[in-house]
């Protein structure tokens, strides 16, 4: 009952209601040129400097999905929960020149998505409105991760109810308050709010890596309380330890993550918000000091195996949900009042992601099909309306993710995004490099890539809850006619396929001499650097050009 849990209520809201009205106070923040302008709503005016990009990208890519999914696929499957630090230690040097490329080009030519790039880089339309759309598609599983991990918080105070409607109901609350300060305030809101947010979050598990495993009987209990727990269940895959089950699945997913990270919309709008090359190049060597900070929250669910957690039932008779395991820990382990305050930095901590996720989808909808396809001639007012619009469509797909899909753990709804997102990959990341691809056979590509990771995705159930489609993203090699109980990485098969398709189309059409789209970009857009005094100065003298 939620009178059990006021104290935990009442710090909870408090927290969670001043940064929302943060949200609604960053319009004047920075003192913005006319927030009817795409360039200030969706992306704060290009003027963010070192800290709050820090902030801004560290809150973009440490989420929810941190601090609720990673934990619960420890408590579940063990140490293939770890992938998710070595993909956030691998992915900086890759993304190191790529985002400063894709920074000095969009900066140029006053890009605001990826796909404006592709519109450029290759001459095509089409394959800008896939990735356009696959964009959009893969940020909706991705800001509903950041909606269940409000939901597991307010179900574990009890404020939560048996009905349908009532289930779901802390998902409504979520999507009124993003709405409401994302419309307002657009990319300042989560990035004022980013402060508050990482703030607590390194406050509570500082204090949760100290006091717990004190509490607990040091690290030995807990891994040996662990690895009993997995010793007794049947599952090939699970363990303190990898083992050979599991250690394709393991690297496969830890690489196609680290791929995928940087190519999703959200990402990229934290990064060309930036006010120039040199806060990149800081951000991208000192982020993965938040590896560190992912690794110490991975733990707890070790923790919460030690202290006897059970999950409260899950929505379906007989199952459990399995996102409520930190949650549970901290209501089990600490006083009432410490607990509120790990409370709202979940729940702060799923805002911020969000409300970037959804300006980064409505700023590709806006670009690339709108303005595109819809109104050619739109004012820079009219994108800034269509935009506030879109984000608020964008959060009622999150939401139809959560209904209609049911990943066995909550993490998988980010990484059935990755599989889609990774299929950009040769356009948008490859693209920065080179121009080798013919457009008409990246389009190809995409189709294959797509089409086979679709297919994988539909394969694979989920026996703990009885779906039998799109409950992870683990497909069994089996499946392919091998003999194994071993898994891999959806979008790994479904990136390489795009990859072969798309160079052996690439032969072909060369070979035929068909002809390949314009190109609108130049060699200076992807080295000019903010210390050339000629680029300054060129910079100074012109606006940046519209988008061909």
């Amino acid at each position: 009952m939620w009178r059990d849990h006021l104290t935990e209520i009442i710090v909870f809201s408090v927290l969670f209601l001043l940064v929302s009205a943060m949200g609604f106070v960053a319009a004047r923040w920075r003192r913005p040129q006319d927030m009817g302008h795409l360039d200030e709503w969706g992306l704060g005016g290009r003027s963010f400097g070192g800290w709050i990009t820090w902030f801004l990208v560290g809150g973009d890519l440490y989420t929810a999905y941190t601090f609720v999914a990673v934990p619960a696929l420890i408590f579940g499957a063990g140490a293939a929960g770890f992938f998710a630090v070595p993909y956030t230690i691998v992915i900086y040097p890759l993304v190191f020149l790529v985002l400063c490329r894709l920074w000095s080009v969009s900066h140029r030519h006053g890009f605001v998505t990826p796909a404006d790039f592709v519109r450029n880089r290759f001459g095509s339309p089409v394959l800008a409105l896939l990735v356009a759309i696959t964009g959009i598609v893969a940020t909706m599983p991705y800001i509903a991760l950041q909606l269940v991990g409000i939901e597991a918080v307010l179900k574990t105070m009890g404020v939560t109810g048996d009905s349908a409607v009532a289930r779901h109901l802390p998902i409504i609350i979520a999507f009124a308050i993003l709405a409401a300060y994302t419309y307002q305030s657009g990319l300042r809101a989560p990035a004022l709010i980013a402060f508050v947010k990482d703030s607590l979050i390194y406050v509570v598990i500082l204090v949760a890596v100290v006091y717990l495993p004190y509490k607990l009987g040091g690290w030995g209990s807990i891994f040996d309380a662990a690895d009993a727990k997995f010793q007794a269940t049947p599952a090939p895959g699970d363990g303190i330890l990898l083992n050979a089950n599991n250690q394709i699945q393991y690297v496969t997913l830890a690489f196609g993550s680290a791929l995928a990270l940087f190519l999703y919309p959200h990402s990229i709008t934290g990064v060309l918000a930036s006010r120039n090359r040199d806060v990149i190049k800081r951000n991208m060597s000192a982020l993965p000091a938040y590896s560190l900070l992912l690794g110490l929250i991975a733990l707890l669910g070790y923790m919460a195996i030690a202290a006897d957690v059970k999950p409260l039932p899950g929505a379906k008779a007989g199952s459990v949900d399995g996102n409520t395991v930190v949650p549970l820990l901290f209501d089990n382990q600490f006083p009432d009042w410490f607990a509120g305050v790990a409370y709202a930095a979940i729940g702060i901590g799923a805002l911020v992601p969000a409300a970037i996720m959804s300006i980064a989808a409505a700023n590709l909808f806006t670009r690339n099909i709108y303005k595109e396809y819809l109104r050619r001639d739109a004012t820079p007012a009219q994108e800034a309306n269509v935009s506030k619009i879109t984000s608020l469509v964008v959060k009622v797909g999150a939401v139809a993710c959560i209904v209609f899909l049911d990943p066995q753990f909550s993490i998988d709804l980010q990484l059935i995004g990755g599989v889609i997102i990774l299929q950009t990959l040769p356009a948008v990341a490859l693209g920065l490099y080179t121009r080798w691809f013919h457009r008409d056979a990246l389009i190809a590509g995409w189709v294959a890539g797509m089409g086979m990771g679709m297919w994988m995705l539909y394969q694979v159930g989920n026996p703990a809850t009885g779906k039998e489609h799109f409950a992870g993203s683990a497909f069994p090699l089996s499946d392919f006619g091998f003999d194994t109980k071993k898994t891999i990485y959806v979008g790994i098969v479904a990136v390489l396929v795009n990859l072969v398709v798309a160079a052996l189309g690439t032969l072909a059409l060369r070979a035929a001499k068909v002809a390949d789209g314009p190109d609108g970009t130049t060699p200076d857009d992807y080295f000019a650097d903010e210390g050339d005094p000629r680029i300054a100065a060129e910079r100074a003298d012109s606006a940046p050009e519209p988008v061909a």
